[in-house]
């Protein structure tokens, strides 16, 4: 038997079948998504991977499975717009940077399948990937769309596209080291003219969205964190060429210059915003311009350096400036009422964590009920799928998951993630006691 033959059909033997008929999922409470408070008790009905009714009215498919999880709140599957399932940092900085140039791609795929398991029994079902290489992401969202391989849906970006020495570029290498300079075709453009090439072949080999970074970065090697990267033409190429061709867009952007000409050209979604200012916020108020802060990527660049994991010195003190930032921006921003989604940066820390943010928001000052509506409304609104996905109601698809207690009283629930449903597959279920059929 051919290796690859083999390997789909071991993979598959661990995916779990599809029902056989309805399913009638209860539990004490529900969050459907968009209401300001839980219902109770909660109950949805699937039929054929889809919802068919919710709440205690909805009628009941006669022979039905019931699945009662008892003391437990109902919610959408979870969304996560910043995700790089393709990577994964370590403790050890200098090894991550020698296993990148040593792994093979078929090594850092298989890598990869392990992470998109982790974030799918966490409770995401639905992700945005924002920035890979190789086309591992294109690779991963295929197998896991055509059930080869469990994990969350992903919207992927291809190359995260960005200026020649800037935050998505491999800055840190001596010249000449990989053989040429890094161009279009991997994401690196100078010009509008260029930007818009890079857009297209992006698109041309499979991206669902534009992703650019409008600034410099944490941790990258040749850039300070806040400069910006982008000429206000470039982005402005880069959003009317992605919106023309249909794909929606996000600027991952600490410092206010670059997030500002980001925000004019139209950007969709600002990732980061470490270091935005009264302008910034304002501006994204006005347009709608969702903020994605990425909380949890500071939470855990801080556990690293309150442990005296190794950080070059340069990515040390720019780690230090947005740890030292970022809460009172979020707060500013959270005041100004500006539309805050969900994502994580999960790679920077381990997949499978991603629930954090959700404490971290509401440690930060956000109310328990709208930080469950950024990772299930606001996010589906955001990645365009907010007929299919985001809430729980009558005919969308039956992406459901299950926290113990009730999390608007105490959000870390959302860490212990018990029953996992992706489009009417049961993936998870720590209580896994059906009742008898109706």
């Amino acid at each position: 038997m051919r290796f690859a033959t083999w390997l789909l059909i071991t993979l598959g033997s661990v995916l779990p079948a599809p029902a056989a008929g309805p399913i009638v999922l209860k539990a004490s409470r529900m969050f459907d998504g968009a209401l300001d408070h839980l219902v109770t008790p909660g109950l949805v009905v699937v039929v054929a991977g889809k919802i068919q009714g919710v709440g205690a009215g909805a009628p009941l498919p006669e022979g039905a499975e019931v699945i009662d999880l008892g003391d437990a709140t109902l919610l959408p599957g979870f969304m996560d717009a910043h995700t790089h399932l393709s990577q994964q940092a370590s403790d050890d900085w200098k090894q991550d940077q020698l296993d990148r140039l040593r792994k093979t791609i078929p090594e850092r795929t298989l890598d990869a399948t392990e992470y998109a398991r982790k974030t799918l029994m966490a409770g995401f079902t639905t992700v945005r990937d924002v920035g890979s290489s190789d086309y591992i992401d294109v690779g991963l969202r295929n197998a896991i769309r055509d059930g080869k391989i469990p994990g969350p849906r992903m919207l992927v970006a291809v190359h995260a596209i960005g200026s020649t020495g800037g935050h998505c570029d491999d800055g840190g290498f001596r010249h000449g080291l990989f053989g040429k300079e890094t161009g279009p075709e991997d994401g690196v453009a100078n010009g509008a003219d260029a930007v818009r090439t890079a857009v297209r072949l992006n698109v041309k080999y499979g991206a669902d969205v534009i992703k650019t970074c409008a600034t410099g970065g944490v941790l990258s090697l040749t850039d300070d964190v806040d400069t910006p990267q982008m000429t206000q033409a470039e982005l402005d190429a880069l959003v009317d060429e992605a919106h023309a061709l249909r794909r929606k867009t996000a600027a991952h952007a600490h410092g206010a210059t670059g997030a500002k000409r980001a925000i004019r050209a139209g950007i969709d979604s600002i990732e980061h915003g470490t270091f935005l200012d009264d302008e910034a916020l304002d501006l994204m108020k006005a347009r709608g311009t969702v903020w994605i802060p990425t909380l949890a990527a500071s939470w855990w660049i801080g556990q690293q350096l309150e442990h005296g994991h190794y950080m070059p010195p340069e990515i040390a003190a720019k780690a230090r400036a947005a740890i030292a930032s970022i809460q009172a921006t979020f707060q500013k921003g959270l005041a100004k009422g500006v539309k805050i989604g969900f994502g994580t940066d999960a790679a920077v820390y381990p997949h499978g964590l991603n629930a954090v943010e959700f404490g971290l928001m509401v440690k930060f000052g956000m109310k328990p009920i709208d930080a469950l509506k950024t990772a299930t409304s606001v996010d589906a609104d955001l990645l365009g799928l907010a007929n299919r996905l985001g809430t729980l109601e009558a005919g969308k698809i039956a992406d459901v998951v299950a926290v113990p207690g009730d999390p608007t009283a105490d959000i870390h629930q959302t860490e212990k993630v018990l029953f996992v449903m992706k489009e009417g597959v049961v993936y998870r279920n720590d209580r896994a006691r059906s009742a008898p059929a109706l």
